[in-house]
């Protein structure tokens, strides 16, 4: 990732661990589905009016808002209004780090590289280091919603990272169109037209405040350049900044729900940071990912100067022998390379490259 990448992700990870509190503050007697709705019917107007479709499939498009915006947030909300606390429910949502690069490695084939994977490590170690500390006083159910939610969020990143889409905010807007609705009538189903309508009624100024900081700085400006992140950096590498989450939820409960924080939850959010820096070293390649080199011999870290594709001479170099000098010069010139030629990445297969750079003139 480049440093302004990093940056990007940095702020992410800020924006959405203060959200915890926010849809805490702002939720109140609103039914949590029908919470939801209202944050992404917020997400979807105007701005599905002011942007074009992304350049995806529309099953992707689907696929990316019923699990990472229907799925996740709909379990989130519901796991919050049985008992999870924000705070905890920032540090319980980040298995979605683990479980991302879990599925990537078998949907995608991205092999994570020694830093990411001691990264994660650490980051999963920090993880129950805040959980042990904050103890068992949590209700199962809310636990496994929470739970679910982070399962709904890795098969989202996955699916956003496989799309390839270049336009992040496009993606997020337009997927955002299958959450409401259902979410309206599966509140409803759940919890009755009467609730729903005290549920209306009891929206006031905190909820929309809650539903405003949700939608235009959670959903639009984090996933929008979360989304793009993932589309022009392999999983492994954007995911573990996410691990900053859980210490900013903690912090926003502490300062504003009087939710005090542990000597375990501070020590596992030192912990957690220091996955994320870990993870964002560099650091040769498993053999799994190692990529396939250039002809004929390739300075690429990790390829061993060993050409994997064909050394066929280009189809130019047959030029016939009554062809003007010039052009069976630079034929020859194509078959004898001056120089070894770096391999530049190709952007469709993480970790392995497409074809030689171009070589310096």
């Amino acid at each position: 990732m480049t440093r302004r990448d990093q940056s990007l992700a940095a702020l992410v990870a800020v924006i959405w661990g203060f959200n915890f509190v926010v849809i805490e503050w702002g939720m109140g007697e609103v039914p949590p589905l029908l919470f939801v709705a209202a944050r992404f019917l917020a997400v979807v107007v105007p701005a599905v009016f002011l942007l074009d479709p992304p350049p995806v499939p529309w099953r992707t498009v689907v696929a990316v808002g019923t699990f990472m915006s229907l799925g996740q947030f709909g379990f989130l909300y519901v796991a919050m209004d049985a008992g999870m606390p924000p705070g905890l429910a920032g540090l319980v949502l980040q298995a979605q780090v683990v479980l991302t690069i879990l599925i990537a490695a078998v949907a995608l084939r991205e092999r994570p590289t020694r830093p990411q994977t001691a990264g994660v490590v650490l980051g999963a170690a920090g993880l129950v280091v805040v959980g042990l500390g904050r103890g068992g006083h949590v209700p199962a159910l809310a636990l496994l919603l929470c739970l679910v939610a982070a399962l709904m969020w890795a098969i989202g990143n996955v699916v956003s990272r496989a799309s390839g889409a270049t336009g992040g905010l496009a993606l997020t807007v337009w997927s955002a169109l299958v959450v409401p609705v259902p979410l309206v009538g599966l509140s409803l189903v759940v919890d009755g037209p009467a609730a729903v309508a005290d549920g209306l009624g009891a929206f006031g100024w905190q909820a929309i405040v809650s539903t405003l900081y949700t939608a235009a700085l959670a959903s639009l400006v984090g996933y929008g350049i979360f989304n793009g992140l993932l589309s022009r950096n392999p999983s492994a590498a954007v995911v573990p900044w996410i691990l900053l989450v859980p210490p900013v939820a903690i912090g926003s409960a502490w300062l504003l729900l009087d939710e005090v924080p542990s000597t375990g939850e501070l020590l596992g959010g030192a912990i957690l940071v220091l996955g994320v820096l870990v993870a964002q070293r560099r650091g040769a390649r498993s053999p799994l990912s190692k990529p396939a080199c250039c002809a004929p011999r390739c300075t690429h870290a990790g390829c061993g100067g060993v050409d994997q594709r064909s050394t066929r001479p280009p189809h130019s170099a047959a030029l016939p022998s009554h062809a003007p000098r010039d052009a069976r010069d630079g034929a020859l010139a194509q078959q004898t390379p001056s120089a070894p030629t770096p391999c530049s990445p190709d952007p469709s297969r993480p970790g392995f490259p497409a074809q030689p750079a171009p070589a310096e003139r």
